[in-house]
């Protein structure tokens, strides 16, 4: 089947790349709002990620089991579904505005997204966050204890600063997931890369390039990201011993 596929390609069909002079500016567009929506997602899943986290190291077994079970249900159901519920759900009964913002982000659409993203995210960030308070010496909440702080004010001046900076470079690891996970929202019209892609592709006829250009793009954007991650992360644990 793939061989009868490749066979009736032209050879040029995975590098056509003249659409590129008309359709750059919407490539250049797409790639602004992919990244404004990874990092507007990430930055609003923080908090809640943050409450889950310590809801979930909680003695209480209700309060657990309200974050473990949120932290399930994100988790264990697709992205696309999560969208879906959200934007012809919750948002069929809230009216936002149908305004541009920098003339392409539609608000009735981007809010939705972000809020599906933010919500998808901070089940994974509340993970990290739990992970990175557990990492934190014990002995360190004994001693504030014993220094006469409170069980909160021992969380919140002596393990959550140690612990945010542990977890740093694997929350910038979720910004790099969320760029490529936000192209989930093209599915409802959102005009990023993915959404630019198929565009470009359904006016050319040029199937596979506009694609293709997309996949260098993401690779541009994640890779050196990466490496930049993994970088941080050796002089961090380099710091640790010293």
């Amino acid at each position: 089947m793939w061989s009868d596929l490749f066979a009736n390609m032209e050879p040029t069909s995975f590098f056509n790349f003249s659409f590129l002079p008309k359709y750059l500016p919407a490539f250049v567009k797409g790639f602004e709002y992919t990244l404004l929506l990874a990092v507007v997602s990430v930055a609003l899943a923080v908090i809640p990620a943050l409450l889950l986290a310590i809801m979930r190291l909680n003695k209480n077994r209700l309060v657990r089991g309200i974050s473990g079970a949120y932290i399930a249900v994100f988790r264990s159901t697709p992205l696309l579904v999560q969208l879906s519920i959200i934007y012809f759900g919750l948002f069929h009964y809230i009216e936002l505005p149908r305004h541009l913002l920098f003339g392409f982000i539609a608000i009735n659409r981007f809010i939705p997204g972000v809020v599906a993203l933010a919500l998808n995210s901070s089940a994974y960030v509340a993970e990290i966050f739990r992970a990175g308070i557990l990492a934190v010496d014990h002995g360190q909440t004994e001693a504030a204890r014993s220094l006469g702080l409170s069980s909160w004010q021992s969380m919140r001046l002596v393990v959550l600063p140690q612990a945010i900076k542990n977890v740093l470079p694997a929350l910038a690891n979720e910004v790099v997931t969320m760029v490529k996970e936000s192209s989930i929202c093209s599915a409802l019209g959102m005009a990023e890369l993915m959404y630019a892609a198929q565009t470009v592709s359904g006016t050319t006829y040029i199937t596979l390039a506009p694609f293709v250009f997309v996949a260098l793009i993401y690779f541009v954007i994640n890779y050196p990201a990466s490496k930049a991650i993994e970088a941080v992360e050796r002089r961090m644990r380099r710091g640790d011993k010293q």
